[in-house]
């Protein structure tokens, strides 16, 4: 009885030991470093800051359950903050800061003119330092040629592309009998200027009857008062708006169509938050659309708990913004490390190529996967409306607004995929 006593208190200190030891490894080992290059201040601040909360909460979820799984034992994962304030050259002086810190996965999206500049940076970085290559993880800059003939072995895009999305909205608007007179407007950088072109082009093919009222670009950013454009629009008779605006380019441009009193609705890429819901209020009941890969009320018992696990761990009403590919893209860098069976940037770079990710168990509807000619991830988009909390199809809000937003129509992912001309490097 003493000897078995003894045995069981042996292997319980040998446990003990064990699992101190692991821990220590943990500790004591480097963490994996995420580079954040994003405006954090300036004209875009909110939107930056939208996306920090996203990447944040995910880091946090690898690192609850232990970080990610090594070889020579298990890493946490640490975001860095880098704030370009807007700025495409102060972007390329954080991307080379960060090479200097040892950093090998730099994250950004907010501007699909920095995308190309930080994606031209880190190509001729790697070719020339290949010891200490970097890999680029794109959410949010659209711009087709950045998987097209700007596409790179180094950059992987999560988020549709602009006409990933304009597919799906342009369908929606096809269905629309009574919508006969149609106003572009969007910001005048690249994706901004593609947004308007494509949307024309698109919309002859769909829909000829329809009428072009308006075309026009603004400057990104600067434009306070949008009064002057919302008269433009409706003095030209349009009933509705299509418009690739983000930030508060779209609140304020929402904003003042309604102040002027132009009841048109709007074909938006990211009309579900960001203050539009509340900067147009009752108006945009029926009237703002909105195209994204998932929303709070796509439905389901994950959805749901994936939506309301955010909300717990940011309350506040003005950060209730949800990027479910933000958080698919760093469970699929972990992954691909996992895969790799190294954090080497090369290594990963090979991995995510052809990966599979099943989405479901973070709300998504059936995942996706990075497709191996492009690097673009391949998804399903879902085209929603805003209407009033607590009617069919809409459990929760946004922003605490007393408005959410309900499904018009899911597309699965081989209905919005399209094809690519990307010439792949290789990775030597």
């Amino acid at each position: 009885m003493q000897q078995s006593s003894l045995t069981r208190r042996g292997a319980l200190a040998l446990a003990l030991a064990a699992a101190c030891s692991r821990s220590a490894a943990q500790g004591n080992a480097e963490p994996l470093r995420l580079a954040l290059i994003e405006g954090l201040s300036g004209a875009f601040a909110n939107a930056g800051e939208a996306v920090f909360r996203n990447l944040l909460w995910a880091v946090e979820r690898i690192n609850r359950r232990g970080g990610v799984a090594l070889p020579g034992g298990s890493r946490r994962v640490e975001l860095l903050r880098f704030d370009s304030k807007g700025s495409t050259e102060e972007a390329l002086s954080l991307l080379r800061a960060a090479i200097d810190q040892g950093i090998a996965y730099v994250l950004q999206g907010n501007s699909s003119a920095t995308a190309a500049a930080l994606i031209d940076a880190i190509d001729k970085h790697n070719e020339r330092v290949p010891l200490r290559r970097v890999v680029f993880l794109n959410y949010s800059a659209v711009d087709p040629v950045l998987t097209n003939a700007g596409c790179s072995p180094w950059h992987f895009r999560f988020d549709a592309h602009a006409d990933m999305r304009l597919a799906a909205l342009t369908d929606v608007l096809r269905a629309d009998g009574a919508l006969k007179k149609l106003y572009l407007i969007g910001q005048d950088y690249s994706f901004g200027q593609h947004v308007n072109r494509r949307a024309r082009a698109m919309l002859a093919a769909k829909r000829p009857d329809i009428q072009i009222v308006g075309d026009e670009l603004h400057p990104l950013g600067r434009i306070k008062d949008f009064l002057p454009y919302a008269a433009k629009i409706q003095a030209s008779g349009a009933q509705a708006v299509l418009t690739g605006n983000w930030g508060n380019d779209l609140t304020l441009l929402v904003k003042a169509t309604r102040e002027v009193g132009a009841a048109v609705k709007f074909y938006t890429f990211y009309g579900n938050a960001l203050g539009v819901p509340a900067a147009i209020g009752e108006a945009g009941v029926g009237a703002v659309l909105a195209v994204a890969e998932w929303h709070p009320n796509v439905g389901g018992a994950a959805s749901d708990a994936f939506y309301a696990s955010f909300r717990h761990r940011f309350p506040e009403p003005r950060d209730d913004y949800v990027h479910a590919r933000m958080q698919v893209m760093v469970e699929m860098l972990a992954a691909a490390i996992e895969r790799a069976g190294s954090a080497d940037a090369t290594a990963v770079a090979r991995a995510l190529p052809g990966m599979a990710f099943d989405a479901r168990p973070l709300g998504g509807l059936r995942g996706g996967v990075m497709r191996a000619g492009d690097h673009q991830f391949q998804q399903p988009l879902i085209v929603s409306v805003m209407d009033r909390a607590g009617a069919p199809g809409v459990r929760n809000d946004v922003e605490g607004t007393g408005f959410g937003f309900r499904t018009l129509r899911r597309f699965e992912a081989g209905e919005v995929e399209l094809p690519h001309s990307c010439k792949m490097a290789r990775i030597d």
